[in-house]
């Protein structure tokens, strides 16, 4: 599969280093400026889908890239022969670069001309039904989105809800603050982790870890569960209920 190159790609060895500044308020290297994610879930229109794609490799993204969103990355739902869901995923240096694109998007004449025919499609043959945006700030602990390896094949995004702000809060700490590290000593791959600001299911924080397939996905997390770490800061009083339900969801990836 071929993937988009990042220019400002991030490494397990960045976050490792982020995770250890976070904790460290003295030391004089800057952390990361942490980015501002949105991820689009498209719920599409079946049968009715098939120029969507097209429209994102040949018109959208082009134009996103252009408007300086250097990370975009497209999923669809894990096992699926027809999209039900198609998942876009961007990564803003900061909310100001967010808004700014969104002006350079309307303004720009090649993605008016790429995207002619689309913009034709009538509301009877209408692409997706709607979809729903999860705006999100990048943890401190991992404040870049990550580019996966050619062998992550499989996705899972996961979406945390917590029974009230305070509980989000101090599991997005226990991210920060602990877990992060855990992750990467089981093999737990992130792509990214994000606080979020607003969508559906809030208050959540929102992650994504890759896997080269199911089975070592299942190994990874085993391993993660083991950890004696984990277990350690899991029965920690101040996480305590910070955790009400989990979302999970199995992508795969779309070449873009």
């Amino acid at each position: 599969m071929k993937r988009r190159k990042f220019l400002a790609a991030s490494t397990l060895g960045a976050l490792a280093t982020a995770t250890t500044l976070q904790a460290e308020s003295n030391s004089p290297q800057p952390v990361a400026k942490q980015e501002v994610l949105e991820l689009r879930v498209y719920t599409m229109n079946f049968g009715k889908s098939g120029p969507f794609q097209p429209y994102m490799k040949e018109a959208l993204v082009p134009a996103l890239k252009r408007a300086g969103v250097k990370k975009v990355m497209a999923f669809r739902e894990s096992g699926m022969s027809q999209p039900g869901k198609v998942y876009l995923l961007l990564a803003y240096a900061s909310f100001d670069h967010m808004l700014k694109a969104q002006v350079k998007l309307a303004q720009d004449n090649m993605f008016k001309k790429a995207s002619m025919e689309y913009r034709k499609i009538s509301s009877a043959n209408k692409v997706y039904t709607r979809y729903n945006t999860y705006l999100m700030q990048a943890f401190s602990g991992m404040p870049e989105l990550k580019e996966p390896t050619e062998a992550r094949k499989l996705f899972e995004l996961r979406i945390y809800e917590g029974h009230n702000d305070d509980a989000v809060s101090r599991k997005v700490a226990m991210f920060n603050d602990e877990e992060l590290p855990v992750f990467l000593d089981t093999g737990l791959d992130p792509v990214f982790f994000g606080n979020l600001i607003a969508g559906p299911e809030m208050p959540a924080l929102v992650y994504m870890v890759a896997f080269d397939s199911m089975e070592a996905r299942d190994a990874n997390w085993k391993k993660f569960v083991d950890h004696p770490e984990w277990n350690r800061m899991k029965v920690l009083p101040k996480y305590a209920d910070s955790v009400s339900n989990i979302i999970r969801v199995f992508l795969e990836e779309i070449e873009l």
